[in-house]
């Protein structure tokens, strides 16, 4: 009699947990702004796994039924996920532009460290979120300004200010109204490749209120579907939002890549590194048109909450004009 109760209870975990995998796969499709859902989508991978867990359960008890119907949400799973670790690019020795973009939790992160990250990887593009007066200064006062001398800043309080430093002139600066926290935009100017639009993005958290969240998502992707369309667009920020958010992928339709997916770097985790346990979530992103990343890690950056990413990226050559 117990080991039928046992049998009959890991069978009842063995489902549950396939139902888990099933509302994981539910939420990666989800356009809902409800906050539950919005912030349950976070950790759809998660739920996920448990259709993986229900399939071995299943198998092991030999329940057939089980068994196929884990191993069907398990594809679903994998099909969604999958395209995470497959490289859609590949290296031609082309001319390329290492990136870093840094989430600085306003002054708390280490400016000497961030300028050693940058300074020993050779990043050339460095967009940051969360830049308060007191940053810039101790960015400057750590030598930031000497490794990449053009710069266009709007610190704030707290959360609001954003950033771009650049080892390439900066022209054609744009900040965007209509928005809770600063959004930037310029064109530097790299040799053998010629213009490139920057962006530096920084929508609200979905905490902040999901039907806001979702409209700036929507319309940040509005501005780079006005991008110029004449050159490589390299796009930098704490999007606030996971591969798992259909908001997000939203803004990779038309020539947008994410640099994670072109790579083939799998989840980067980036988000939190405050807390007791490792970071669970990847809400950090470059966005690329007219190039594709080939390599894609996170960095740690002591003093901030979340990790840094770092990019190698491969920009399209200009195109001969035709005679």
């Amino acid at each position: 009699m117990r080991s039928k109760w046992v049998r009959d209870g890991v069978t009842l975990l063995a489902w549950l947990a396939v139902l888990a995998g099933v509302v994981g796969v539910g939420l990666h499709f989800s356009r809902s702004e409800s906050r539950i859902l919005v912030l349950a989508a976070s950790g759809a991978p998660y739920l996920m796994a448990g259709g993986l867990v229900g399939a071995v359960a299943f198998l092991v008890m030999r329940r057939w039924v089980g068994a196929g119907v884990a191993i069907v949400v398990v594809a679903g799973a994998v099909w969604t996920q999958a395209p995470l670790y497959f490289s859609s690019s590949g290296d031609d020795g082309g001319p390329s532009v290492k990136a870093m973009q840094a989430n600085l939790l306003f002054d708390g992160a280490d400016p000497r460290a961030l300028v050693d990250e940058v300074r020993a990887r050779n990043i050339a593009v460095l967009t940051v979120n969360e830049l308060t007066p007191a940053a810039v200064e101790g960015l400057g006062k750590a030598g930031l300004d000497q490794v990449l001398p053009h710069r266009y800043l709007s610190p704030g309080r707290t959360a609001t200010g954003t950033g771009i430093w650049s080892s390439y002139p900066l022209s054609e600066t744009v900040e965007y109204d209509g928005f809770v926290l600063n959004q930037l935009s310029a064109t530097a100017t790299i040799p053998g490749i010629g213009p490139v639009a920057i962006y530096a993005f920084h929508p609200v958290p979905p905490v902040y209120g999901t039907s806001v969240w979702a409209d700036e998502l929507s319309r940040l992707r509005g501005i780079l579907d006005r991008s110029p369309t004449d050159r490589p667009v390299l796009v930098g920020g704490d999007l606030n939002a996971t591969y798992d958010h259909a908001q997000f992928r939203r803004m990779l339709s038309g020539r947008f890549g994410d640099a994670a997916d072109q790579a083939g770097a799998g989840h980067l985790v980036t988000y939190p590194t405050d807390k007791s346990f490792p970071p669970v979530v990847g809400i950090d992103h470059f966005l690329v048109a007219g190039g594709r990343a080939v390599e894609v890690e996170t960095v740690g950056m002591p003093g901030a909450d979340h990790r840094a990413l770092v990019a190698r990226i491969l920009l399209d050559r200009p195109r001969p004009s035709n005679p």
